[in-house]
């Protein structure tokens, strides 16, 4: 027996009476470590002074995904208030070029704002 561990004797047990230690034991610490409020992360610390910038094809996915969600509205508004596949298909087409410009004129510079509505 070692420090209390293992068998009183090996005889009989089919063991040589070895005892390994536990490789995967983790020990705490034996200082305490001192937690100060007045250390911590700036609001700048981390980046290291780098700032990426956005994606444009990111971007671009995501301005051309706002129209479609907008189109698909529109589309569900005009088959609900009855109107034919033709005139749906029109009023689609007219709607995306306005949103198509409004979204490019937004990338230009501008802050203009195209509200779409069809009415019968």
């Amino acid at each position: 027996m070692y420090n209390g561990i293992g068998l009183q004797t090996p005889r009989g047990s089919g063991t040589n009476g070895y005892i390994q230690t536990n490789k995967f034991f983790v020990r705490p610490k034996s200082g305490k470590v001192a937690y100060d409020s007045g250390k911590g992360f700036e609001g700048d610390q981390g980046t290291a002074g780098v700032t990426k910038k956005p994606n444009r094809d990111i971007l671009e996915h995501d301005r051309k995904r706002q129209i479609q969600l907008k189109l698909v509205v529109l589309e569900d508004k005009l088959v609900d208030q009855g109107y034919t596949d033709a005139e749906i298909s029109e009023k689609l087409e007219e709607a995306r070029k306005t949103l198509e410009a409004a979204a490019a004129s937004e990338a230009g510079g501008g802050a203009s704002a195209i509200g779409v509505s069809d009415k019968k």
